[in-house]
């Protein structure tokens, strides 16, 4: 045994030698003067395309990221990458030269019966009211219609103009222009007037605030530079200023408005009840397509019949529901501020009053959410405003005698 046992200690050694030998020079550590392939790969990943001809998600992505969207639509940009500086009207494609030529034709009739139905506008303007069969008011009815028909022919002649769907998806749409109105209502209603009707149903604006609102306007709520989605929770120190209010009105013309913002959910501890607040009011607004934006600071005093008074609520308190509430004027008849004043104030005034005593009606709401916070008491203090001090506490509910889980009753 001791024979065969020798070249094992010899070998054994050997590999132990040459082991110990060969370590050092794996722990040698050599340095390169190169950037790590790390930053190469971070260096690489900067957005090369054009946001003019960019087509895939990762590209808009990494545009988006770098602070550079993408222009227009995606189908607008692979045309532009595929033809680059051809008109949109000249694009080499004879299947959509083709298509442009049947669109001409159509749109050549339809600007004939806009020609034609304007005539005949014309001439009904011009007939004596005793010539037609119901009056005055019978011509009144008429003319309506026929405007309402015109509105409908102009928007034939350039709904499927391919020009027109390109610069409104690309944002250059001229709201003064029947067909751009068009377009924008038929692409709020698909999705932002959905959320906005799911909002006041869902938190009981209607029929709490509103007995009933079919909403005809696109109503965006901002706070400086901060936009507020429909129901969402307002810092108090945010909404201490006054807000603005865009109302998006989709027909042609200007509309006088009243506005009004109220809070339903303030507490009434001597009746055990809620009672409702206005925090802002005015009157004897004007708006256009054109010109949606309502900015509460910069209104007139003669259109302001209740300054803004800050949301607040107090501790312990559900959230408040601050609904904004717009009231369309009938005819675009002008309300007299001094008489709202004397009429209504911060307690007393209701939609419902409004609706009842006044030609108005109410076209759109929306609204959001305050509570209390880390900042409410300083603003209550800054504003005077009492409560601050006091947390309200549900009242504990005893149980009747037989709903009680061990009665003495029982025993």
């Amino acid at each position: 045994m001791a024979p065969s046992r020798a070249p094992s200690r010899a070998l054994l050694q050997s590999l132990r030698s040459l082991t110990c030998d060969a370590a050092p020079a794996a722990r040698v550590r050599n340095y390169s003067s190169t950037p790590i392939a790390r930053q190469d790969t971070q260096a690489a990943t900067k957005p090369t395309s054009s946001p003019e001809t960019v087509a895939t998600y990762r590209e808009e992505w990494e545009l988006t990221k770098a602070g550079t969207p993408p222009v227009g639509s995606r189908r607008r940009r692979l045309a532009m990458q595929q033809t680059s500086n051809i008109p949109f009207d000249s694009l080499p494609y004879q299947c959509f030269q083709e298509a442009r030529q049947i669109l001409i034709q159509d749109r050549a009739e339809k600007l004939k019966q806009i020609e034609t139905e304007r005539a005949r506008l014309q001439r009904t303007r011009n007939t004596d009211p005793s010539e037609i069969a119901g009056g005055e008011a019978a011509k009144e009815k008429r003319i309506k219609s026929m405007e309402a028909h015109l509105e409908k022919l102009k928007i034939y002649a350039d709904i499927n103009d391919p020009n027109v769907k390109r610069r409104f998806e690309d944002g250059k749409a001229d709201l003064d222009k029947p067909i751009y109105r068009f377009l924008s209502e038929r692409k709020w209603r698909e999705y932002r007037r959905k959320v906005q009707v799911q909002r006041i149903e869902t938190m009981k604006v209607v029929p709490d605030v509103v007995p009933q609102c079919d909403l005809e306007v696109d109503m965006r709520m901002f706070f400086g530079r901060r936009p507020v989605a429909p129901g969402d929770f307002v810092d108090s120190a945010v909404s201490e200023e006054p807000m603005r209010l865009s109302v998006q009105s989709f027909t042609r013309g200007e509309r006088l408005l009243t506005i009004a913002v109220i809070d339903p959910d303030v507490p009434n501890l001597e009746t055990d009840r809620f009672d409702s607040r206005c925090h802002f009011l005015a009157t004897n607004i004007p708006i256009t397509p054109t010109a949606p934006l309502i900015n509460f600071t910069n209104l007139s005093d003669s259109q302001i019949v209740l300054p803004w008074l800050p949301p607040h609520a107090q501790k312990g308190s559900p959230y408040h529901r601050l609904s904004i509430v717009v009231l369309e004027h009938k005819d675009n008849v002008q309300l007299e501020k001094d008489a709202l004043a004397n009429m209504f104030n911060r307690e007393t005034f209701h939609i419902r009053s409004a609706l009842a005593r006044y030609p108005v009606r109410a076209i759109g709401t929306a609204l959001f959410r305050t509570k209390w916070d880390d900042n409410m008491a300083d603003v209550m203090a800054r504003h005077g405003l009492e409560g601050a001090n006091i947390e309200l506490k549900r009242k504990k509910v005893e149980p009747l005698p037989y709903k009680r889980r061990n009665p003495s009753s029982f025993r």
